[in-house]
C-alpha cells in the first residue's frame, strides 16, 4: 500500500506538468508562427512570455518523470522482472527517441535566437512540440498495455511475459483512443492556462492598451482552445468508456457504483448511500444514460459489481476483484465536473469580451482559478484510471500485490515516500513562485535577434 501511495503521489504530481508541456509547446510554436507570418511584434512578445512559462514547466516535468521511472526498479522490481521485456521497450524508445528529440530541439530553440535563421528557428520549436506528442503516445501505449495486455506470451520456463508483437502493443485499441483523449485534455488544460493568465494580465494592464491588446488575443485563443478541446475530450471519452466497458467491465461498474446488473441502466449524477451498495440514501439519476455510455444502446445491459465479482472469481480464483468503489465513483464525477466548470468559465470569458468589451475586475478571481480546474480534472482522471483497474497492475495477468519489490521494508518505503513528498512540495513552491514572478513581470520588450528585457525586472535565468 505504501508503494502504491508513493507511486500515486509521484504520478499525479508529474502529470500536473505533462499536459502543459504538450499544449504549451504547440501554443508557443503557434504564436511564433503567427509572428513569422505577420511580422507583428505582439506575437513575438507572446512567444517570449509563454515560452518562459513553458520552460519552467518543462524543467519540473523532466525531474518528476525521471523519478517516476526509477520507481519501477526501486519499488516494483517484481513487476519489472515479469514484464520488462514488454514494458521496457516503449520506455527505452521514449527516452532514446522522443525525449532526445524534444530536448535537443528545445535547446536549439532556447539558444538559437539571433543565431539561427527565423525559419530554422521556428522549425526547432515545432519539432520539439512534435517530440512531446510522440513521447506521450509511447508512454500511453505502455500504460494501455497494463490496461489491456496484447502482443505477448508468458514463458513457462522463465515465468516472464515476453514481447511477441511490438506493433500490436503500439496499435493497442486502448492506446488508439487514450492518446487523442489525453492530447485533447492537454490542450484543454493549456487553453485554460492561456486564458486565465492572459485574462489576468489584460485586466491588470487595462490602462495600457499596447500591453492589454496582445493578452486579449491570447485570452480569446485560450478560451476557444479550451472549448474545442473540451468537446473533443467528451467525444473521445465516450468512445473510451465503451472500450473500457468491453475490456474492464468492473471499472465501469465501480465508476457507477452499480452493484446489480441492470438493463437498461440509469446514470447517477449524484448518489449518497451505504458503501456496499445495499441502500441509496439520496440519488439523482438520468434514465438510460449509463446504458448508452457503456454500450451505445439506450437499452443496453450493464453488468453489476456482484455479478462481475462472481465471474472473475470463477476465472482467476478466490479473491476480491472489486476496486475501491467510493474513490472510483467520485473521481469519475469530479473529473467531469472540474472539466465542465472550466468550459463554462471559458464561455463566460468569451461572452464578457464580446465586441471589444473589457471584463470588470471581478473577473480576476475566475481568471486565477481557471488554470487549476483542468489540472484537477486530469488528476482525478488518472486516479480513476489506476484505482479502477485494481487489484491488477496488469489487468487479468498480474495482481498489484505480486508486483512490489520483496526486499523492501515498510520503513524504507515510508521514509522515501515522505522524503519525496516534502521535496515535491518544495519544488511546487519554487515553481509557483517562478510562474507568479513571470506573470507579474508582464510582456517582455522583445527583439528577435538580441533577446529581451522584462519591463519591470531582469529576465529569469532560463536560457534567454
Amino acid at each position: 500500500m505504501l508503494s502504491r501511495w508513493q507511486f500515486g503521489i509521484t504520478t499525479v504530481y508529474h502529470f500536473l506538468f505533462v499536459p502543459l508541456t504538450i499544449g504549451l509547446a504547440f501554443s508557443v510554436a503557434g504564436f511564433q508562427t503567427a509572428w513569422y507570418r505577420s511580422g507583428k511584434e505582439s506575437y513575438l512578445r507572446l512567444t517570449r512570455f509563454f515560452g518562459e512559462l513553458f520552460l519552467i514547466n518543462f524543467a519540473l516535468g523532466v525531474v518528476t518523470g525521471i523519478v517516476q521511472e526509477f520507481q519501477f526498479g526501486m519499488n516494483w522490481s517484481s513487476y519489472s522482472r515479469f514484464v520488462g521485456d514488454i514494458f521496457g521497450a516503449p520506455l527505452a524508445i521514449e527516452g532514446l527517441l522522443a525525449f532526445f528529440l524534444e530536448s535537443t530541439f528545445l535547446g536549439l530553440w532556447i539558444f538559437g535566437w539571433g543565431r539561427l535563421s527565423r525559419k530554422v528557428h521556428l522549425a526547432t520549436i515545432w519539432i520539439a512540440a512534435i517530440g512531446t506528442a510522440i513521447s506521450a503516445y509511447i508512454i500511453l501505449a505502455a500504460n494501455s498495455w497494463m490496461q489491456h495486455p496484447v502482443g505477448y506470451e508468458v514463458n513457462a520456463v522463465s515465468g516472464r511475459a515476453e514481447l511477441k508483437d511490438f506493433l500490436a502493443v503500439l496499435t493497442n485499441s486502448t492506446a488508439l483512443i487514450t492518446f487523442p483523449h489525453t492530447i485533447a485534455a492537454a490542450f484543454m488544460t493549456t487553453g485554460a492556462f492561456l486564458a486565465g493568465i492572459a485574462m489576468y494580465r489584460m485586466l491588470h494592464d487595462r490602462a495600457r492598451p499596447d500591453l492589454a491588446a496582445p493578452f486579449r488575443s491570447a485570452a480569446k485563443a485560450g478560451a476557444v482552445m479550451l472549448l474545442v478541446s473540451g468537446l473533443l475530450v467528451a467525444v473521445s471519452g465516450d468512445i473510451q468508456g465503451k472500450i473500457m466497458t468491453e475490456q474492464q467491465p468492473m471499472k465501469m461498474a465501480a465508476a457507477e457504483a452499480l452493484w446489480e446488473t441492470e438493463q437498461p441502466a440509469s446514470f447517477s449524477i449524484f448518489t449518497i448511500g451505504s458503501l456496499d451498495g445495499s441502500q441509496d440514501v439520496l440519488s439523482i439519476r438520468v434514465p438510460y444514460l449509463l446504458s448508452f455510455l457503456a454500450t451505445g444502446d439506450v437499452n443496453g445491459k450493464v453488468e453489476g459489481i456482484n455479478d462481475l465479482q462472481a465471474q472473475e472469481t470463477a476465472k482467476y480464483g478466490a479473491g476480491d476483484y472489486t476496486p475501491n468503489t467510493p474513490v472510483t465513483y467520485w473521481t469519475f464525477r469530479l473529473m467531469i465536473g472540474a472539466g465542465g466548470l472550466a468550459a463554462l468559465a471559458a464561455l463566460w470569458f468569451l461572452f464578457r469580451m464580446r465586441k471589444g468589451h473589457t471584463p470588470s475586475a471581478r473577473t480576476t478571481a475566475v481568471a486565477i482559478a481557471l488554470p487549476f480546474l483542468p489540472l484537477a480534472s486530469n488528476s482525478f482522471a488518472w486516479i480513476f484510471t489506476e484505482v479502477g483497474r485494481q487489484p491488477w497492475i496488469v489487468f487479468g495477468l498480474m495482481p498489484t500485490a505480486a508486483a512490489v519489490t520483496p526486499t523492501n521494508g515498510t520503513l524504507e518505503v515510508l521514509l522515501t515516500m515522505v522524503g519525496f513528498t516534502i521535496l515535491y512540495g518544495a519544488l511546487a513552491v519554487v515553481m509557483l513562485g517562478l510562474v507568479v514572478r513571470r506573470v507579474r513581470a508582464g510582456l517582455p520588450e522583445a527583439t528577435a535577434d538580441t533577446g529581451f528585457e522584462h519591463e519591470t525586472e531582469p529576465a529569469l535565468g532560463l536560457g534567454y
